[in-house]
Order: structure tokens, then sequence, then C-alpha cells
């Protein structure tokens, strides 16, 4: 709509420029034909008052046009920006709203079996679930969080899942930050959830993840590694969500690399000071 109104004006702009662009032309032409002369002085037939008045006001007037051009260049300029600052915070709101899914209705499907054998443990899963969806839903809505934030949410949804386990789990997370350093929100848990879904999930004994975050003055460095079958491809939607949303909001300030041997999956992630 915008562009659209500044178009009407913009041509609206024009065909007043045109026409008296036009119009002394025009004069000068009239006058030539009905004088029989060969070449004519403008204003030859004015009073010199009239004529710098005449000439000041056509003067006057080009810089009126040149200003409403300018204006209209930089108000195109400052919708083109809009639209794209928009289409950016559009499709970073449809990527947050992909995070994790099929984890919660994995851990629904837990709670259900769990409420006639273990009432106490399916009560205790359905408080860290609530934590869990209340940091995503309101948490995730922010432009960043501490970082501290990030790693208590973290944390939860380790817990959860080792509640969700029968299994033996071992889940190292070492942490050397700056609490007060700020991060984009629901970011890590991507590559954490990668780890137990490819890794921890699969296998029967001896799976682990090892996690480690710490902050300097001018990076945010988070590792993660975990062991896997053999067979077993660490892939998916999530880490092209990842990556895309990297893109967004860190462009040319972040690394994001991958390493891995036949049973041991290893990423990486910088982020560089915002």
């Amino acid at each position: 709509m915008i562009l659209k109104i500044n178009n009407n004006r913009w041509n609206f702009i024009k065909t007043i420029a045109l026409f008296l662009v036009v119009t002394p032309l025009i004069l000068i032409f009239f006058v030539v034909i009905t004088s029989n002369k060969n070449s004519v002085v403008l204003f030859e037939n004015f009073s010199p008052k009239l004529s710098i008045s005449i000439m000041t006001f056509y003067f006057l007037l080009c810089l009126v046009l040149i200003s409403f051009g300018i204006y209209w260049l930089v108000m195109q300029i400052i919708a083109i920006f809009k639209l794209k600052n928009e289409k950016t915070k559009a499709e970073l709101m449809l990527l947050k709203s992909q995070v994790n899914p099929h984890f919660f209705f994995n851990t629904l499907n837990n709670l259900y079996g769990l409420i006639d054998k273990d009432a106490q443990k399916a009560r205790e899963m359905i408080l860290k679930l609530s934590d869990l969806m209340r940091y995503s839903i309101y948490e995730g809505e922010k432009e960043t969080v501490t970082i501290q934030e990030e790693i208590d949410f973290l944390k939860n949804y380790i817990e959860l899942h080792q509640m969700r386990y029968y299994k033996e789990i071992s889940v190292d997370f070492k942490c050397d930050i700056d609490n007060n350093r700020k991060v984009v929100p629901l970011l890590y848990i991507i590559l954490l959830e990668n780890a137990f879904k490819h890794g921890i999930e699969n296998l029967r004994d001896h799976a682990y993840i090892k996690m480690e975050l710490k902050t300097s003055q001018h990076e945010i460095s988070f590792t993660i590694e975990n062991n896997y079958e053999k067979n077993e491809k660490q892939s998916g939607i999530g880490l092209g969500n990842l990556k895309r949303r990297l893109e967004l909001i860190y462009p040319n300030q972040h690394e994001l690399t991958y390493s891995s041997t036949d049973s041991v999956y290893q990423a990486r992630l910088i982020l560089k000071t915002l």
C-alpha cells in the first residue's frame, strides 16, 4: 500500500514537472513562429522585475521538484528495508515454531504410559515439560535472553530426558560463562536435541553426551559431542533450521562446524559478540 501511494504521488509530480517544463518551450516556439524571427530572447517583452520574478519562480519550483524526488526515493528505500525486515522476522517466527515439536509429542506419549505405573514420576515430568513449553513460548519470543537462562532451559531438557529413559545415560555439561551475556534463545537446543535423537535414543549401553559452553570477550563457544550407532545418520530438519536462523541473526558472525568418526559426532557453534 505504501509503495502504491508513493507511486501515485510520484506520477502526479512528474506530470506537473513535465507541464512546467514543456509550457515555456511551447510559448517560445509560438513566439518564434508568430514573430518571423530566427531567435528569441526569453522575456524580452517583460520588465526586468517581472523577468527576474518568473525566473526565480522556476528556479524555486525546480528545487521543490528535486526535493520531492529525493524524498520519494528515500521513502522507497525505507519501505524496501521495512519489508525485508518484516519478512525476516516472519521467517524467524516460523523457524522458532518448528523447534523440537516431536520431542513434546514423544514426552506426552511417555506421560500417558506413566500415569498408571508411576503417578509421582508422571507429575514431575509434567512440571518439567510445562517449564520447557513456557520458556519456548514466552522467552523464545524475545530477541535475546541471558546465557544463564538458556543454560537452565538446556538443563531442564536434559533432566526431562533422563526421566524418560529406563537406561543409564551420561550427560556432562561444563560451563564457564559470564552470566550477563546475551544470546538468541533456542539455538543450542537444536544441537542438544540432535544428540539425543541420533545418539542416546538408539544406543542401549554406554550412551553419552558431552557439552561445553564458554564465553570470552568477543565470542560465545558451544561444543557438543555424542556417540551413536555406526549406521545412524546425524541430520534432519532441525540442523537446516539452525543454519537458516544463524544466517538471519548472525550474518558473518558465526561458525558452525561438524566432525564425526564411525561412532562419535561433534558439533561446534561459535557466536561473535553482537
